[in-house]
């Protein structure tokens, strides 16, 4: 259904988790991916393991709050492939304090990495992108970019990184870059496989579970491809409907199944 072959992508946190999913897909599709994160032992691993199954991969390592980082890393894609034609600004953290308990220092970086480093890449990919012809700029936001999440850094940076999508979208749309916002709900990884909170937030969610990561790959493979070309300046959630339904089957009795 994608294809990707002759095309570009770095993906940013793509050594694990998320991130790596969305690389595997990418590369499998056809793309030349570069995995980049600071995660360098994950990520060597990773390209490496692509690579020996015939798949196009690099790992560049890629503070994404750090501006000359973000420079290098385009350079490096540049001279490696001569082009770029995907991005997906998927690195992130999550700090789960509340106002009162959060350090300035937790908020600083949870913005900083959430926030200031999808700025960065858009700031810095557009050039090369714009010269291969255009492409598509995918940023991994959150439903907690719809509500009140209880983490004022990392809920504050998905909403800020809904307006910076759609500011980049109306900027970069004369340069043939599409920009959108991908929002997942809580996604079940390797990285999260029994925490606390999954039972209760699958409680409340009406599909029933969480969503994979391979589905949240779905989502970004579409807006990155060639059928997506009439999208940009998106934000869609993709969450089990807990956002858009979940207060009011509450109400309703936790939601009952309908009378047949």
């Amino acid at each position: 259904m994608f294809d990707f072959k002759g095309k570009v992508a770095l993906v940013t946190g793509g050594a694990r988790g998320q991130g790596a999913v969305e690389v595997r897909r990418l590369a499998e599709a056809g793309a030349a991916v570069m995995i980049a994160d600071v995660l360098e032992e994950e990520g060597l691993a990773l390209a490496d393991a692509l690579t020996k199954s015939g798949l196009q991969a690099r790992f560049q390592r890629l503070d994404v709050t750090d501006p000359s980082a973000w420079q290098a890393a385009i350079a490096t894609t540049e001279s490696w492939h001569g082009r770029l034609d995907v991005l997906v600004n998927n690195a992130g953290i999550v700090r789960r304090r509340s106002i009162l308990e959060m350090s300035v220092e937790d908020w600083d970086l949870t913005l900083a990495i959430n926030l200031k480093g999808v700025f960065l890449g858009q700031k810095f990919v557009a050039p090369l992108m714009a010269k291969s012809g255009g492409g598509s700029i995918v940023n991994i936001a959150s439903n907690s970019a719809f509500s009140a999440h209880q983490d004022p850094a990392y809920t504050a940076s998905k909403w800020g990184m809904r307006g910076l999508t759609r500011a980049a979208a109306s900027e970069f749309a004369a340069l043939n870059i599409r920009v959108n916002a991908v929002c997942p709900g809580l996604v079940v990884t390797d990285l999260n496989r029994g925490a606390p909170h999954l039972a209760p937030m699958i409680a409340a969610t009406p599909s029933g579970r969480a969503v994979e990561a391979d589905e949240v790959a779905n989502l970004v493979m579409f807006l990155a491809s060639n059928l997506a070309q009439s999208i940009t300046g998106e934000d869609i959630v993709i969450d089990g409907g807990f956002v858009a339904l979940s207060a009011y089957r509450s109400v309703q009795g936790a939601g009952a199944a309908p009378a047949m």
